[in-house]
């Protein structure tokens, strides 16, 4: 099965995208139009609704699952790396490109576990709606500890994915990362990832908010739903590892 780990930077945001932060040096001020929460709340919706068309092809036309990572990697790349404010370029062709790579993931899945895409939907729409009135609400508060602990441990998750892939090379692999090893260590390691991409999420919301407040140029809004994006579908992925190793018990 294919991994995806969106993961970290040292920053505000465990997201990579999420990387530069809000420095003045980081990006030429604008001075048309400015980021608003209502626009980056609206192009999200625009990149769910292209990432469940891609998921409809890619479930439909398996072949496409390699091509859709593959492509999906590279515009992410591109967008992170390359220059934030084409972003309203690229990040629609990424979402549609990992749309195809998730469809055709998710029937692997659904092949082997009846029903479990639309209990990893069903989740992580779930966890997404209580994360975000969580923190509209106060409950949960990004503060710097809150921010440490969730980068460290992000960090740790990435390095362990990192030494898998290289072992891969050799014929192994760490077995605790196998969707079909139901023991409870396995398990327990994938309920921990979760977490850790659940509350990556919070501080996705609280760099979108702030990038808001602080009127950053209106193409953050695509840079923002772009980078929610990257968090939602790696969460998706991980949500879909999980329950196939609690079916696998």
């Amino acid at each position: 099965m294919s991994r995806h780990s969106a993961i970290n930077r040292f920053g505000r945001s465990t997201n990579p995208a999420f990387s530069r932060g809000f420095d003045s040096t980081s990006y030429e001020a604008s001075m048309g139009e400015k980021m608003t929460l209502d626009g980056a709340v609206n192009k999200t919706g625009i990149l769910l609704a292209l990432c469940f068309s891609g998921a409809v092809i890619g479930w439909n036309i398996p072949a496409l699952i390699w091509p859709g990572a593959i492509v999906g990697f590279i515009l992410a790349m591109v967008t992170i790396f390359r220059n934030p404010a084409k972003a309203g370029s690229t990040a629609p062709l990424y979402a549609l490109a990992q749309g195809t790579f998730l469809g055709g993931i998710t029937l692997i899945y659904e092949s082997a576990f009846d029903g479990i895409a639309i209990q990893a939907i069903g989740l992580t729409f779930g966890i997404l709606a209580s994360l975000l009135m969580c923190y509209k609400s106060g409950l949960i508060k990004p503060t710097e500890n809150f921010k440490l602990m969730v980068v460290a441990g992000i960090g740790g998750i990435f390095l362990l994915y990192l030494v898998s892939f290289i072992m891969s090379f050799f014929g192994s692999g760490i077995s605790l990362l196998s969707p079909t090893n139901g023991s409870l260590m396995s398990i327990g390691l994938s309920l921990g990832i979760v977490c850790f991409a659940s509350l990556s999420l919070v501080l996705d919301f609280d760099f979108i908010e702030e990038g808001a407040e602080k009127g950053m140029p209106k193409y953050m809004e695509w840079y923002g739903a772009f980078s929610l994006m990257v968090t939602l579908i790696w969460l998706y992925l991980e949500i879909l590892r999980l329950l196939a190793k609690m079916r696998s018990r």
